[in-house]
């Protein structure tokens, strides 16, 4: 067994069923006061700590996990090298901070929310020569000096223009929201600044407590469920889950949350930015997962599919996402565990989501882009995604990619141990991964692409509303012999 306290507090998060949680109370009370000097120890304590309250064998241990998780400001405080925990993997620990380009939507709303820790990164901003066409708009002194002038100071510029008591990134958006601009015309006008914001992460909106309130914690007594203990096909097939809808006020505070956390690690999602405020919805899981999800707000929605979006909660802590784009029967699903979590019961909680969309949707097939899968995604390659879709039961769409897999399946079988390299997933990944229900019509969406549709309806100027009365008609326009990616 390893000495050190950080090495011994990983290994029990494969130590599920011990009889005996002592030893971990106490690991967990000396680690409280342990003091780590390097940044990269403080990450993997901060992960560790994150899974074991998402995931806790007690109520003292999640109670000892929060408690140390509550601390990090302190540990924070003072420490050089701050550089390590700016990565999408680990943004978001209360007392550091990072810098991103948000979209119009999400920076108003963060920085509503938080107008003294989120500003503009002028010292790392390097399209400050963008601002000039904007700044005209309402500050029309600067076409003395913009369009002249070589290296213009557009920060003395905004500091000079702002009243004393405003930030600068308060002055800009509140100086566009003046603009007579329809919202979209203003968020392109914003956008095309690729403002970097720089956001002190505070205790209050931090990964380190960002919490939902729990009605009961569930505790896990034995082993995770692994993939092998996942039958796809029983759980689509299983009684409907428990399904509310939340109460506005609630509702509005759950949005604020989801965004706040999906925004900390870098991830703008369609649906977070433009919700249906007014339709949002829970549902109990069980293991103690909820899922929060909802709808675009009627002026966003997409012209054919209908968008669905979510974040999922275990044990109330924010572990992941869901989008998912429908059509008839057919759901396209995005799913992302965040980095902290992929220990943890993975293969059980995506089922279980899909079995939450075929309930609300009436979904019978089930899409995962080639993305997912690994192409041109160098984190599903490096995780094996492909194969964690094939083993739920996915089948490639392309000829070429399901030869290759039932090869891959047949080494497998004889050489125990195999792994795919990463050439061959490469070689998998381009091809899109369907799953059908057992009531699904079988290979009826094999062709289908959505894109294909869309650019044939371009080119002949039909109406959508027009394709979307004949189911076959769609099915027939939207398919093709090439592969859209």
């Amino acid at each position: 067994m390893p000495t050190d306290p950080l090495a011994r507090l990983e290994e029990w998060k494969t130590r599920f069923g011990a009889p005996d949680l002592r030893p971990l109370h106490r690991l967990l009370k000396e680690i409280s006061s342990h003091r780590f000097t390097e940044a990269d120890s403080l990450v993997r304590l901060h992960e560790c700590l994150l899974f074991l309250r998402a995931y806790p064998a007690d109520g003292e241990v999640m109670r000892l996990a929060d408690a140390a998780l509550f601390a990090f400001p302190q540990r924070i405080a003072g420490l050089h090298g701050l550089s390590a925990f700016e990565g999408a993997a680990v943004s978001g620990i209360a007392g550091t901070s990072f810098s991103a380009v948000f979209s119009y939507e999400v920076a108003c709303q963060l920085f509503d929310r938080y107008p003294r820790q989120i500003e503009i990164d002028w010292e790392n901003y390097d399209s400050a020569g963008k601002l000039g066409a904007v700044l005209r708009r309402f500050l029309p002194l600067v076409l003395e000096d913009w369009p002249v002038e070589a290296h213009v100071p557009f920060r003395a510029w905004v500091d000079a223009a702002r009243p004393r008591r405003s930030t600068a990134l308060g002055w800009l958006l509140q100086s566009m929201a003046a603009l007579p601009l329809s919202p979209r015309d203003r968020a392109d006008l914003y956008d095309s600044l690729e403002l970097l914001l720089l956001w002190r992460i505070g205790p209050r909106a931090s990964r380190s407590q960002m919490r939902v309130p729990v009605r009961k914690a569930y505790f896990h007594r034995k082993a995770l469920l692994q993939r092998r203990d996942i039958d796809l096909a029983l759980e689509l097939e299983a009684p409907p889950l428990p399904v509310t809808q939340l109460p506005k006020p609630r509702a509005r505070k759950m949005l604020d949350l989801i965004l706040d956390t999906s925004a900390m690690r870098y991830r703008e999602l369609y649906g977070f930015t433009h919700p249906d405020a007014q339709r949002v919805f829970r549902a109990s899981a069980g293991r103690g997962v909820e899922v929060v999800f909802f709808g675009v707000h009627p002026e966003w929605r997409l012209p054919l599919r209908t968008y669905h979006a979510g974040m999922f909660f275990i044990n109330g802590v924010p572990a992941g996402y869901i989008e998912v784009l429908s059509l008839f029967e057919r759901a396209e699903v995005g799913f992302n565990l965040y980095y902290t979590f992929r220990e943890g019961e993975s293969a059980w909680l995506y089922a279980r989501l899909l079995r939450l969309f075929r309930q609300i949707l009436g979904a019978r097939c089930f899409s995962v882009d080639p993305y997912q899968a690994g192409f041109e995604n160098d984190e599903a390659l490096d995780s094996g995604a492909f194969w964690f879709y094939r083993k739920l039961g996915f089948r490639p769409l392309e000829p070429a990619a399901a030869q290759l897999a039932a090869r891959e399946e047949d080494r497998m079988r004889r050489t125990p141990g195999y792994r795919s390299s990463r050439r061959t997933l490469e070689k998998l990944a381009p091809s899109y991964l369907l799953y059908e229900c057992a009531a699904a019509d079988h290979g009826a969406w094999d062709r289908f692409r959505m894109r294909t549709l869309l650019l044939r309806c371009a080119r002949d100027g039909t109406p959508v509303e027009d394709i979307l009365r004949h189911r076959a008609k769609v099915i027939e326009l939207g398919s093709a012999q090439e592969r859209f990616t």
